[in-house]
């Protein structure tokens, strides 16, 4: 664990769009709503879409937990109008007040919320990359949020971490510990994942994806062996990045355990052939057996292409 020094705070701080914190009719978020997972668990079931205009960026699984003395909201979704609505259904809940936001990983969909959290009291948790990797990529997030939602995209963003987790750290709520992961390079190179330890859920943020295609934007390989340490755990409940709650670890994690190694298979097959990367993708993106998967249209052939990269020079 360590603080994150003044110079990167100062720089990451600029990445809220825009200085809006208002809200108008139009970027009211429409029916929002949470599902007790366990006892003092609650998550918000983002839809399995990308980004648009009309879902106004409520697309990933984000929620609460409420311990005795405040609550720890894990990610604050996509928008403003989605960490609004959170926090508004928060504060119909319970009048503790917020200690933490715990950001699952950096992608846009979990953490474009953020300044509807923003408070003194509330430190805002993140994997040790969490800065390096906003800071290489918010232009871009922002870009394409503000040509996604226009109007709508005023005062989302980013906030920056003001603790950061390299390894392990627990934290207390209050007769509840929350048990925080940092993991190495899997989904992302920043994923964090939370154990409620009384409870035993799992919140797994993009560690896993349900119905959803999982999205390579860190190692197939390293996700390979986080998600094997997850389901060691033997959780009661998970929490996944995208989809229903799942209450059997072994069985949640098969689709995506096949899926990725088919693809890391394939694509080994590939280069052994001494197939290029355009080849590889023409012939890889166009599989029909993995067509179940939601946005497999979408991300299918980005999968390739990363897996590829990382597999390249694999001895």
């Amino acid at each position: 664990m360590s603080r994150l020094p003044a110079a990167w705070r100062s720089m990451l701080a600029s990445i809220v769009l825009l200085a809006g914190t208002l809200l108008t009719p139009a970027t009211a978020a429409p029916d929002f709503s949470l599902e007790k997972v366990a006892e003092g668990i609650y998550v918000h079931r983002g839809q399995q879409q990308d980004i648009t205009a009309a879902n106004g960026g409520d697309i990933a699984n984000i929620g609460y937990i409420a311990g005795d003395r405040c609550v720890a909201v894990i990610d604050s979704g996509g928008s403003l109008a989605i960490g609004t609505a959170l926090r508004e259904a928060i504060r119909r809940a319970t009048a503790k007040p917020i200690c933490y936001l715990i950001h699952t990983h950096v992608h846009p969909d979990h953490s474009f919320g953020d300044a509807a959290f923003e408070d003194p009291a509330t430190v805002f948790v993140a994997h040790a990359e969490y800065p390096a990797a906003l800071a290489a990529r918010r232009d871009g997030f922002l870009a394409k949020l503000r040509s996604t939602l226009g109007a709508a995209a005023e005062g989302s963003g980013s906030a920056a971490p003001t603790l950061l987790v390299s390894d392990r750290e627990t934290l207390d709520l209050g007769n509840r510990r929350l048990s925080l992961q940092a993991w190495p390079t899997a989904h992302t190179n920043n994923d964090l994942t939370v154990f409620d330890e009384r409870t035993q859920t799992l919140w797994t943020g993009d560690l896993l994806f349900v119905d959803r295609i999982p999205v390579v934007d860190g190692r197939a390989l390293g996700w390979l062996k986080a998600m094997a340490a997850l389901r060691a755990l033997k959780p009661a409940h998970l929490v996944p990045g995208h989809g229903p709650v799942q209450h059997d670890a072994g069985a949640a994690f098969k689709p995506q355990q096949k899926y990725l190694d088919q693809l890391i298979n394939s694509v080994r097959a590939a280069l052994k052939a001494g197939t290029t990367l355009a080849q590889t993708v023409e012939t890889l993106g166009r599989e029909p057996p993995q067509k179940t998967w939601l946005l497999f249209d979408d991300y299918h052939r980005r999968n390739v292409t990363a897996v590829y990269t990382e597999l390249e020079w694999e001895d």
